[in-house]
Parts: structure tokens; C-alpha cells; sequence
């Protein structure tokens, strides 16, 4: 069951949500079809909870935004974007396991 804590995002969204944000952002570029996106899903889930206030995990459907994903050079999913401040600070593309998410994420918490 997908966590209320992960917002699906659009094009519009995305400046308030990820670069405005008061917390880091974790922006996972996904799509349906997807299946490695859908093995990360769980991950993501688990990570946005025990990060509440912390960390804000969103994702954006690359099938239905085309701007966001195009100006970040996204080509190939899942491609998940480490933000602070407004800036990217990492950058990781493909599925990973859960300590591996964590070690990303740990250096913005």
C-alpha cells in the first residue's frame, strides 16, 4: 500500500514542492509501466515514514510531465534526484536496495 507520505507531483507543482521546499526532496521520476520503478516503490514508501518532516519523497510521471523531467536530462527511470536548498545534490538512476537508498539520502538529513 503506497504511503500518504509520497505526493505525486506534476510540472506545475514542482518549483513550490521541490525547490521551494524547507526540507531536502527526493524526486523520483517514474512512470506505470515501469517495473523497476514499482520495486523501488515499497523503498520509497518506507523512507518518506520514517523521514516525516525530515525528508520529502515525490514523485513525477514522466508520461504525463515532460518539462521537468527533460530540463533534469532524465533518460532513463527510475531516476531519482537528491535536492537542497533548490539544488540537486545527488543523483542516482536505476532501481536500489534499501541500504543503498539510505546511504544516499543520509548525507541531506
Amino acid at each position: 500500500m503506497a504511503s500518504p507520505n509520497v505526493k505525486m507531483i506534476n510540472d506545475a507543482e514542482f518549483k513550490s514542492l521541490v525547490l521551494e521546499s524547507d526540507v531536502p526532496v527526493l524526486l523520483d521520476f517514474t512512470a506505470v509501466w515501469c517495473g523497476p520503478c514499482k520495486a523501488i516503490a515499497p523503498l520509497l514508501d518506507d523512507l518518506a515514514d520514517a523521514n516525516l518532516g525530515k525528508l520529502r519523497v515525490v514523485k513525477m510521471d514522466i508520461d504525463h510531465n515532460g518539462n521537468t523531467p527533460t530540463q533534469y536530462g532524465v533518460q532513463s527511470i527510475p531516476t531519482l534526484l537528491l535536492f537542497k536548498g533548490g539544488k540537486v545534490v545527488d543523483k542516482r538512476v536505476g532501481s536500489l536496495q534499501k541500504a543503498a537508498l539510505a546511504a544516499f539520502v543520509a548525507p541531506v538529513l
